[in-house]
Parts: structure tokens; C-alpha cells; sequence
């Protein structure tokens, strides 16, 4: 590492080996030789006499063998990187060098180049969604009925478990998913399209003859691995997809930022936590503190991505007519940075959810502070099963339950409104008996441990079942 020039964070710090692969200068212009190669062997399979195979042959064997220098050297001279480094394969293929690029246009190697990559990432991508799937429904059936405070407005309300407020998360996740699956489809190969999209190059190859230049487009997605190509084009395959790649990536930056904001308050409440390692150091001043740190840095890295879709949708509005250059430089990073964004926030998000810590002791104190006042509709309803007027009671209740309120808030006292209630001599209940009636917090959490138990074993399940063949992505080693 050169400690004299910037170095991109995404990369030293943050994201997967197998994310930055793809996106590399390696990857980049293999891929180029690669959709050279295609449409060489579908000019030559279509009948093109001006391919032969020993030229496929020389430009198979290099392939993998980019020779940089050369096309530095020549992008210098010439000011066009995908002319430079036809150059630097020519070079390296003397027979093959007079039809390498045959009818194409920059964008021929661009755009499929980029789709082919796009694919791939979003492999990745995908298989690290579902196993944050599968960490948080383990998660949740472990804690289905483990019962917590819920909160409106960060406001205490009615009790929930912990195993069902994290299926809120798994339900944001598989929205997620879904935006993916319908996106996949509409990842097809540029194709074979020429300057403008009218494939005139090719017609011209082909003596006019309509059917085999259809049939070379086709025939060169098919060997880039697509089933289906573009119906028509620009010089560009629609710009309108990348901003759809890119909403669907902020989506997932989106819901990681709402878990780890909601996992942040928690922390302060010291109810749940992220995994702390052994020994990490909180803070460089207060040696006391456990912060949430990969929860703020998924919280930043999410930021960011959020934001990127408004670039696409600015570079998507400016293409004019078949296509301008100002999309050019702005995709060269937004476009990489926004898989690597997201691969970076899917790590923090599996390391996270594979050894939260919850602390029932102190959920069970919060709880504790609370259930009293969701209780007394319950104890309202009883008294007057006693016989009581239940607007006399409902003033009684009213006044105890503010002044209780107060003495908490005013005095740093504990809730002693039950203590108040007993005490007064309206209300037809000892201190025994309306601790009987408020009983565990367990009887105010409705259907919450029943619908965590369902969705994961009715509803998750049979999506994560979709997914048995991709492989698992495991526990996300952070580097820092």
C-alpha cells in the first residue's frame, strides 16, 4: 500500500475479497477480451469468412494475459481506453488483431462488460441477504416469546417479545429480496447493437441480411451467459436499469439502517447489543464503554448508499437521444460503489445478527416500570366486577397513575402505583391481589410469540427453501 496517496475505505477496510474481485481493472478487461471473443466466434459461426479459427484460437489463449503497460501507454497517446486496449490484445494477437472489434462500438464491450459483472455481484449480494435472513429467524424463534417493552414514538407501549419485533426486520429483508428477483429478469446482455443501435455495422457485414444479424445478437448474449438480450438500444443499454439497480441496492441500506438505528436505541437501554469482541476498546477516553460501533458504521455506510440513487436518476434524465458521455465518468465510481457499499453493509449486518446478546434481567426491570400502568384497564375492569362504578374507579386509577408518573419522573422514584392503589380504600384490592391481576408481562404480548413462530416456519422458511443452491455466505470476518 502507497501511504502517500488516498486509499479507497471500501476496499482497505470494508468489504469482501470476492466484491472487489469483480470489480477490478482484472476482471474489467477480461471480461472486454471475453465479449471480443463472443462476437469474433458468432461472426464466424454466422458464416463471416473474415474470422478464422486460428484467430479465435490466438485471442482464446490470451484471454487472461492483460498486458497493462501496453495499454496505459497507448490510452496516453490516444485518449480512449477501449481502443487502447484493442491495441494491447492485437498486440498480443497478430492474427486476430484485424478483426478484433469487428462492427462494435466502445459500448459493446462497456455495457455487457458491466451487466455481465452486475450479475455476478448480485449473486453475492443475494446470498449475503439470506444469511442475515437466516441469522435473524434463528434469532427470533429463540426469542419468540421472550416478552419486551414495545415503542411508539420511542414512547413505552404495549409489550411485545423480542422474537417478534425481529421479524418486522426479516419481512423489511424479504421486501428487499423480492425487488431483486423482479430486477434479475431485466438484467439481459447489450448485445450486438453497433454504433447507435441500429446494428448497421453489422448489416453491412452480413451483406443486409436481416435474419443473421438478429441471429448475432442473439448468439453473442448466449455466449456471455445471457438468456435474453435488449430488444433495442441506444448506444447504451437503457440507463433507466442502473437507477433501478441502483433503488433496489439503497433498499437494502435502508432497512440495515433502520436495524441498526432501532439496535443503537436498545443499546442505550442496555437491553441488546452487537457482539462485543473480546478485546475491543470502546472508547479511547471511558474505559467503561461498549458502543455500538458496527451498528454506527452500518448506519454511515447506509447513509451513503441511500443517497446514490438521486446520481443514477440525474445521469438516467441527462442521456440525450442515444446517448451522451456525461454518464461515463459518474458510473465509473457510482456504479462500483454502490455493490460495494452494499456488500460492506451485508457484512457488518451478518456479523451483527450472529451473536446479538439480549439481556432478559434487564428487559424484565423495563417491564417492571411499566406493566403497572398497562394494567389498569385490567384492574378498572375487575373492580367493577366488584361492584364499583367504573367511572368512580377510572378517576381513582386516573389520579394515582399521575401522581405515580410524576414521583418517576420528578424524583427518580420506582413506579409504586400499585403500592397507591392498595393504599387507597375505594379500590377493593390488597397489594397481593393486584399483583395477581397485573401477573407476567407475558399475558399482555397478545399473538406476538405465535406470529414470530409462524412467519418463520410458514412464510421465511419457504423462501430461504427457494435458495438452497446458492451457496452460503458465513459468518462475515470484520477487518476493522
Amino acid at each position: 500500500m502507497d501511504h502517500n496517496v488516498y486509499q479507497e475505505p471500501l476496499v482497505s477496510r470494508y468489504t469482501s475479497l470476492e466484491m472487489q474481485r469483480l470489480f477490478s481493472e482484472q476482471t474489467k478487461f477480461t471480461t472486454w477480451r471475453r465479449c471480443w471473443l463472443a462476437l469474433a466466434e458468432a461472426q464466424h459461426e454466422l458464416g463471416l469468412n473474415l474470422v478464422t479459427p486460428a484467430m479465435l484460437a490466438e485471442m482464446r489463449a490470451n484471454l487472461d494475459n492483460i498486458d497493462f503497460e501496453t495499454a496505459a501507454k497507448k490510452e496516453k497517446e490516444i485518449r480512449h481506453d477501449v481502443m487502447a486496449h484493442v491495441y494491447a490484445f492485437g498486440q498480443q494477437c497478430p492474427l486476430a488483431e484485424p478483426i478484433i472489434h469487428l462492427g462494435a462500438t466502445s459500448q459493446f464491450v462497456g455495457c455487457n462488460t458491466d451487466l455481465i459483472i452486475q450479475r455476478q455481484a448480485w449473486r453475492l449480494i443475494k446470498s449475503s441477504l439470506l444469511a442475515v435472513i437466516r441469522n435473524l429467524s434463528e434469532f427470533c424463534l429463540r426469542h419468540k416469546d421472550l416478552a419486551t417493552l414495545g415503542y411508539t414514538h420511542y414512547q413505552p407501549a404495549q409489550p411485545t417479545t423480542v422474537g417478534k419485533r425481529n421479524t418486522l426486520y426479516i419481512q423489511d429483508l424479504l421486501m428487499d429480496l423480492d425487488y431483486i428477483e423482479h430486477l434479475e429478469p431485466q438484467l439481459k446482455a447489450r448485445g450486438a447493437k453497433g454504433t447507435v443501435g441500429t446494428q448497421a455495422s453489422f448489416m453491412e457485414l452480413f451483406k443486409n441480411d436481416h435474419e443473421k444479424v438478429k441471429q448475432l445478437d442473439k448468439l453473442v448474449a448466449a455466449k456471455l451467459g445471457f438468456n435474453d438480450v435488449f430488444d433495442v438500444t441506444g448506444q447504451t443499454y437503457t440507463r433507466k436499469l442502473d437507477l433501478k439497480t441502483a433503488e433496489t441496492l439503497a433498499g437494502i441500506g435502508a432497512s440495515a439502517h433502520k436495524f441498526a438505528v432501532d439496535l443503537r436505541l436498545l443499546s442505550n437501554l442496555k437491553v441488546q447489543e452487537e457482539p462485543f469482541a473480546k478485546h475491543q476498546v470502546g472508547s479511547s477516553a471511558m474505559a467503561y464503554k461498549r458502543n455500538p460501533m458496527r451498528c454506527e458504521r452500518m448506519t454511515g455506510l447506509a447513509r451513503k448508499l441511500m443517497g446514490l440513487p438521486a446520481d443514477f436518476a440525474a445521469t438516467y434524465a441527462n442521456q440525450w437521444f442515444e446517448r451522451t458521455l456525461d454518464d461515463s465518468a459518474i458510473r465509473r465510481m457510482d456504479l462500483p460503489q454502490a455493490f460495494l457499499l452494499t456488500d460492506a453493509i451485508l457484512r457488518l449486518f451478518i456479523n451483527i445478527t450472529d451473536g446479538m446478546v439480549v439481556y432478559p434481567k434487564q428487559i424484565a426491570r423495563h417491564l417492571s416500570q411499566e406493566l403497572p400502568f398497562m394494567a389498569t384497564e385490567k384492574i378498572l375492569m375487575a373492580a367493577v366486577e366488584r361492584g364499583k362504578s367504573r367511572q368512580e374507579m377510572h378517576e381513582v386509577i386516573k389520579v394515582h397513575s399521575v401522581a405515580a408518573g410524576r414521583a418517576v419522573k420528578e424524583e427518580g422514584k420506582d413506579n409504586d402505583l400499585l403500592a397507591r392503589l392498595a393504599a387507597d380504600e375505594r379500590l377493593p384490592f390488597s397489594l397481593t391481589e393486584l399483583l395477581e391481576l397485573v401477573g407476567d408481562a407475558g399475558q399482555f404480548t397478545g399473538r406476538a410469540g405465535a406470529q414470530a413462530e409462524e412467519y418463520i416456519s410458514q412464510v421465511v422458511a419457504a423462501r430461504l427453501a427457494r435458495y438452497q443452491d446458492l451457496p452460503a455466505t458465513g459468518r462475515a470476518e470484520l477487518q476493522v
